[in-house]
């Protein structure tokens, strides 16, 4: 049975500093997102004895706990590659990723729009949880979401192409309870090239995606 490993980041701790300094990206990637890659594993193993006995008691708290974890775990390993310590600014045509801004632009009227959208949705998402641009296959356009915990909240097919982590254990070492300023510095370390490229990934298997008319 497949298993799942905790990535290695594309960058040093101290890579995204001032933004998010180095204690919180080794907290982050070496604790929670290994105990997000650990709890998939372990899930998966608990499902398999339930196959094995027919023990089906759990079934609904195994489930949850699959979708939880593996959400986790799939969430995370795109925030890291979604930043860069040299990113930041807006998608532009000069940088090699006019077709996501135009995009964008399409999607939401500017980046101004989105950008304002984007930070609210990270910001206020109720409790733990996340900021997502997201392409949405069966429109063909971006959709922002918001993603409470791990899961829900989402359209059914939509692709994260660029998240915001907007759980406590993200920031709250640096930015105390001052998330809108979190996510507000986020944006200086934006790898636009990292969401283009999931951005044109995301649009050429978009009719192995389509799940509805």
């Amino acid at each position: 049975m497949a298993t799942y490993t905790l990535p290695e980041l594309p960058y040093d701790y101290a890579a995204l500093e001032p933004v998010i300094n180095p204690q919180i990206i080794e907290l982050h990637h070496d604790k929670h997102h290994a105990a997000y890659v650990k709890g998939a594993n372990d899930t998966l193993e608990q499902l398999e004895e339930a196959r094995d006995k027919g023990a089906w008691g759990a079934i609904n708290g195994l489930q949850k706990n699959l979708a939880f974890h593996l959400s986790g775990h799939i969430l995370h390993s795109i925030y890291w590659h979604n930043m860069t310590g040299d990113g930041g600014g807006e998608p532009l045509a000069a940088d090699g990723v006019g077709d996501l801004a135009d995009a964008i632009a399409e999607s939401f009227g500017s980046f101004a729009g989105f950008k304002a959208q984007l930070t609210k949705a990270a910001a206020t998402t109720q409790g733990s949880g996340w900021g997502v641009l997201a392409y949405e296959p069966v429109s063909g356009r971006l959709i922002v979401e918001q993603v409470y915990d791990h899961q829900g909240n989402v359209g059914q097919g939509s692709v994260p192409i660029l998240v915001f982590d907007a759980w406590e254990h993200a920031f709250y070492l640096q930015y105390k309870n001052q998330k809108v300023d979190f996510i507000d510095a986020m944006w200086a370390v934006v790898n636009w090239q990292d969401v283009a490229k999931r951005y044109a990934a995301a649009k050429e298997r978009a009719d192995v995606l389509l799940l509805a008319p």
